[in-house]
């Protein structure tokens, strides 16, 4: 059993835990992932590891409310346990040489993007951080992406926040100033690191995405997760989950993610249920 030592809301729909994991967090890396199981009946699924504490022996997770297990999730509180909590699995990032770099995170994919920020910062990178959200509600991480970052920007949809555009106005920007990056590292929504790397490819800029958004099982035994890359079929969980942004089928995985919506869209209902019966 696996203590959760705090609990913090960042926004209407995400939640920050921090774990007491100390071999996981003795371990972990940027990039990598954990799968838990809420109780013992419960379902697995993966989440990336947003932080971890060598020192205390915690592993942060961060998770959107999106299905029926994320939702009993969140109403665990701190000194509650996790049933399960396995890792770190997944192959970390590759940061080691890098000198200077542009990390582009989009709504909860920031909680992938900000360890990746963070240890190239504490490697002595450049690191310029552009992030994207759908209004001010939104942005989470702020104060920690502003700590790890030589230049932050955030951007937002509808302008209620910093810059109104999106990440790719932001990063066309820096580039065409001058900025010469060794590599741009995109994490976020599919169809966000679909036209990231389009940017990057027409200047030529290494870029890698992490395909953690789309991995289910964590095993690759379920195929949930699989994607053409450079022609190849590879599997986010035991190949990656980061890939060459310029070598990924992104429509085939956006066709394949439409098929989920209806299941999360019920699970999520029958959680809610659930809950509310036991409140009564």
């Amino acid at each position: 059993m696996y203590k959760i030592v705090k609990k913090k809301e960042l926004n209407p729909t995400v939640t920050l835990m921090e774990v007491e994991a100390p071999f996981i967090a003795k371990k972990a890396e940027p990039g990598q992932f954990i799968i838990l199981r809420v109780d013992e009946e419960g379902e697995r699924i993966p989440l990336t590891v947003a932080d971890y504490d060598r020192k205390k022996g915690t592993v942060t997770i961060i998770f959107q409310i999106v299905g029926g297990t994320t939702q009993r999730l969140n109403h665990l509180n701190e000194g509650d346990c996790i049933h399960d909590f396995v890792g770190p699995l997944g192959e970390p990032s590759h940061l080691d040489g890098l000198k200077k770099v542009a990390v582009i995170g989009g709504g909860v994919g920031c909680a992938i993007a900000y360890p990746v920020a963070k240890k190239l910062h504490e490697l002595g990178a450049e690191v310029h951080s552009v992030v994207g959200f759908r209004n001010k509600e939104l942005v989470i991480l702020e104060e920690e992406f502003r700590k790890a970052s030589d230049v932050y920007k955030i951007m937002t949809d509808d302008g209620s926040y910093g810059e109104k555009g999106l990440v790719t106005d932001a990063l066309r920007a820096l580039i065409e100033s001058g900025n010469a990056y060794d590599e741009v590292i995109a994490i976020g929504p599919v169809v966000m690191m679909k036209f990231v790397s389009l940017l990057t490819k027409k200047y030529d800029i290494k870029t890698v995405v992490s395909m953690n958004p789309i991995m289910i099982d964590g095993t690759g035994m379920c195929g949930c997760c699989r994607l053409t890359v450079d022609g190849q079929t590879k599997f986010a969980c035991v190949d990656g989950p980061d890939f060459d942004g310029h070598a990924v089928d992104y429509d085939e995985i956006l066709k394949r993610a439409s098929t989920y919506r209806e299941f999360e869209a019920r699970e999520r209902e029958e959680a809610c249920n659930l809950f509310k019966k036991e409140v009564r």
